[in-house]
């Protein structure tokens, strides 16, 4: 192993005074030494800030840059400029590493000369959920799958939903001028892996699950809906498009991504109360133009890659648009409601 390669693990924080501290510790205690660690105070308006100067107090490889609320896109791009490492490695402020991730996804890439690398996730809600830290994991019996950048889109991206930045280790001479595309809360990740994909000699994923993935109910994807929310339609239309374009054999299954986002979407609505339903109706009625518009441009073999219950959903909702989100919205109170959930 090359010691003089650092990797800079770019951590963008908004609010994060109650985890913040474990996931730094998390990437401290990694067996790969060679580390810069860069938190990107991104607006936070609790005491983030006063915990970020305890870390950086701590650690001498923590560097602290304070934004004004320029959201994750633009504090990880301003990130990627100041990162000195050779690699780079996105971590979310309430999520953490095994102690081995780093030093396994630098081996992967150069055991194999990958451009990046990335392992499994592994969820946890509470600190008791976590397992303990060699937590069942057989480091030395994980298998390894090599993609060249058709293969990485296809099979990944689109076929396992492989569409997450973090728990991904990247050269940073591969990554080059590529951005993430601002002014976007979701789906940024599967923009900026699609961006990638052109530059893909060779990627390789691994069954090691290095990196633990709070569900936070303060999440953006588990938040009530807000307008931000149209933002995963906006990122799968763009991908339509780039993919149009490069690789229109893949169409079918963009198409049906951005199916289920669109419902999706139409999901948050329905969860809303009644007048907060009313208040957004203009969404809901741009849904279902969606809806409408991808109903006509699907091939069959798009509407084959849709889950079965989504192309039920899919019908309900072109149908009856009102009802369905009224009895999808029933449905969901109910089961939240029902013992053990």
């Amino acid at each position: 192993m090359n010691k003089d390669e650092q990797i800079s693990v770019i951590v963008p924080v908004h609010n994060g005074q109650a985890y913040l501290e474990k996931c730094i510790e998390s990437i401290e205690a990694q067996t790969y030494g060679n580390l810069e660690v860069l938190i990107m105070n991104d607006g936070s308006t609790d005491n983030t800030g006063a915990v970020c100067e305890n870390l950086q107090s701590r650690y001498g490889n923590v560097r602290v840059t304070t934004l004004e609320d320029v959201g994750v896109s633009k504090a990880r791009n301003l990130a990627i400029e100041q990162a000195q490492g050779e690699y780079l490695m996105f971590v979310d402020a309430d999520d953490r590493l095994r102690a081995d991730t780093l030093r396994i996804l630098y081996e992967v890439i150069q055991e194999t000369g990958g451009d990046m690398a990335g392992c499994r996730f592994q969820s946890f809600h509470r600190e008791e959920e976590l397992l303990a830290e060699d937590g069942g994991q057989e480091s030395l019996s994980w298998e390894k799958q090599e993609y060249d950048g058709r293969e990485y889109l296809a099979e990944s991206i689109l076929g396992k939903n492989n569409c997450r930045c973090w728990s991904k280790l990247y050269r940073k001479s591969f990554v080059g001028d590529v951005r993430f595309r601002e002014n976007l809360t979701i789906g940024e990740d599967m923009l900026f892996l699609m961006d990638l994909v052109p530059r893909i000699h060779k990627a390789v994923e691994i069954t090691y699950s290095g990196y633990l993935y709070y569900q936070n109910l303060n999440g953006a994807m588990q938040r009530p809906f807000s307008p931000a929310y149209m933002d995963q339609i906006r990122c799968w239309e763009l991908a339509k498009e780039d993919v149009r374009q490069s690789q229109p054999e893949l169409l079918p299954q963009v198409e049906a991504k951005l199916t289920v986002a669109i419902l999706l979407t139409v999901g948050k609505l329905a969860l809303l109360p009644p007048a907060k339903r009313k208040e957004n109706q203009n969404y809901l009625t741009e849904c279902k133009e969606k809806l409408q518009k991808q109903k006509q441009e699907n091939t069959q073999t798009g509407r084959e890659y849709l889950p079965e219950g989504y192309r039920m959903k899919t019908a309900l909702f072109a149908v009856c648009p009102g009802g369905y989100g009224s009895v999808y919205g029933f449905l969901q109170r109910m089961k939240k409601r029902r013992p053990g959930k």
